[in-house]
């Protein structure tokens, strides 16, 4: 089995594939149709996915993270060797 990505923000996601080889969506989207599917994806129908999933873009969440104290008697770091 193989895990899926989602395709939340995939217009930010770039470069695609594995060995980052393809930096345009339009052009990625055109690829997967010739090897995945065995079609060729035509240029006008290659923009409409790629609108399509550029309207999957949103706001990230944003992380806070915890702000640990000083070490102290009370507070000790770990040991760590």
């Amino acid at each position: 089995m193989v895990k899926v990505p989602t395709l939340r923000n995939i217009e930010e996601a770039g470069p695609y594939y594995h060995n980052g080889k393809v930096w345009s969506l339009k052009e990625a989207v055109q690829q997967m149709g010739t090897v995945q599917l065995n079609k060729e994806i035509s240029d006008e129908n290659a923009n409409k996915i790629v609108t399509f999933l550029k309207s999957l873009t949103g706001e990230k969440p944003t992380i806070t993270y915890p702000i640990l104290p000083a070490e102290s008697s009370e507070t000790p770091q770990p040991d760590v060797k």
